[in-house]
């Protein structure tokens, strides 16, 4: 198998290190003032992002480190890969728990704490495909905005000095109800803003991540089963290790209610399809490009062992929340190129009232506790409190693909 690190440096980001590096190394000393002996807290952080953001920290030396996660694997193979790595630093006060935030436990462990000095918040349902009907549209908002709500509230009681929630290049100009979640994420901790400092980041795919369409091309190689993609859908792509170090710089050198962004020219966007063919090619085979999904897993399933040559199935996009290609800002938007040298910065975001937040908010808890509602029910409220989300219904999504 090839190296995936080498593969995404070379065929996927272009870049032979990472594009934050410079900002990195500018900064160094204030990161370390900031984070050398503070206390640090990531929610989600067994994901490929949260991961990779305390691998980001880490080296700054925190005094704790507390991690949240409901993967319990996951925390288990974060804390071995973080006690297996050379010259890591990792705290005397190291602690996992499998629990989701919003649980009380969650709430005695803070108080019992007395909050911790940085907060990065990842835990979130981030793929198009967690919108499929109803009920995957109600548990997608309760997660990404209902909880946060939550553990916003509780913050107040011990406000950090930084704290950081994830957001994504599809909370701009929004089609998903996956990103208008994240863009009502945003507003909501602006609303915050005036009780302690909030900052978010919008940035691109992340190669490889945990559940990603580029991480199943190994799970499909390893199973002998096709490999599918889009054809017509072009994204930015940041590595895992830009990932967390973007949400590092964001977290720690943001100011108070700012969004930061990767500065990454449209010429930077990459289909699906053409990393596959990259990924076959790397790995020496050649691409039998079948029409249909029959066609391909009977291919598979019959090839020899020996084969050089590879199913794929690539397809053009009809299934809802895609959209042809990502941007990370909008029209109105007040920019700022000039700070970093790898990262654009959107300043003074307009902010939502508290008010306004909470009658939507009291809106949709109207609609979840109904003996019945409907998926457009949410989507109409959702389009009368974000005005550019433009959702369009297309009836199919990605669980009824390979």
């Amino acid at each position: 198998m090839i190296n995936i690190d080498n593969f995404i440096s070379t065929h996927i980001t272009m870049r032979p290190q990472s594009m934050f590096m410079p900002d990195i190394e500018e900064n160094k000393e204030l990161l370390r003032k900031e984070i050398e002996g503070r206390s640090l807290l990531v929610i989600g952080g067994a994901g490929t992002i949260g991961s990779s953001y305390i691998r980001a920290m880490l080296p700054f030396k925190p005094s704790k480190l507390v991690v949240i996660d409901l993967n319990e694997n996951g925390l288990a193979e974060l804390t071995r890969d973080l006690r297996s790595t050379y010259g890591m630093y990792v705290p005397k006060e190291f602690r996992t728990y499998t629990l989701n935030f919003a649980d009380p436990i969650f709430e005695r462990i803070f108080r019992e704490e007395r909050g911790f000095d940085i907060v990065a918040n990842f835990s979130a349902h981030k793929h198009v495909r967690s919108e499929k009907d109803k009920y995957s549209v109600q548990a997608l908002i309760e997660n990404n905005v209902l909880k946060a709500k939550k553990l916003l509230d509780l913050l107040v009681e011990y406000p950090p000095h930084h704290f950081f929630c994830v957001s994504t290049d599809k909370a701009a100009n929004p089609v998903n109800v996956m990103g208008a979640s994240k863009r009502i994420m945003e507003d909501m901790i602006m609303a915050y803003s005036s009780k302690f400092k909030v900052t978010t980041a919008r940035f691109a795919n992340v190669a490889f991540s945990n559940g990603s369409l580029l991480a199943s091309f190994i799970d499909r190689m390893m199973k002998r089963q096709p490999l599918v993609a889009p054809s017509d859908v072009r994204r930015y792509f940041v590595s895992p290790e830009e990932s967390g170090q973007i949400c590092m710089l964001a977290c720690i050198l943001g100011r108070n209610g700012e969004i930061f962004f990767p500065k990454l020219g449209e010429e930077k966007m990459i289909t699906f399809s053409s990393i596959c063919d990259k990924f076959l090619d790397s790995l020496g085979y050649e691409k039998k490009e079948c029409l249909t999904d029959e066609e391909a897993k009977k291919y598979a399933a019959e090839m020899p062992d020996d084969s050089s040559v590879y199913p794929v199935v690539y397809f053009k996009s009809d299934t809802t929340g895609e959209k042809e290609y990502e941007e990370f800002y909008v029209s109105g938007e007040k920019i700022n190129l000039d700070r970093f040298s790898s990262l654009g910065v959107i300043e003074d975001v307009k902010k939502k009232s508290m008010n306004d937040l909470n009658m939507f908010f009291d809106e949709l808890e109207e609609i979840f506790h109904r003996q019945e509602f409907t998926k457009e029910e949410i989507v109409y409220v959702i389009k009368r409190f974000l005005p550019n989300f433009e959702h369009v219904e297309k009836g199919k999504n990605l669980d009824q693909k390979m």
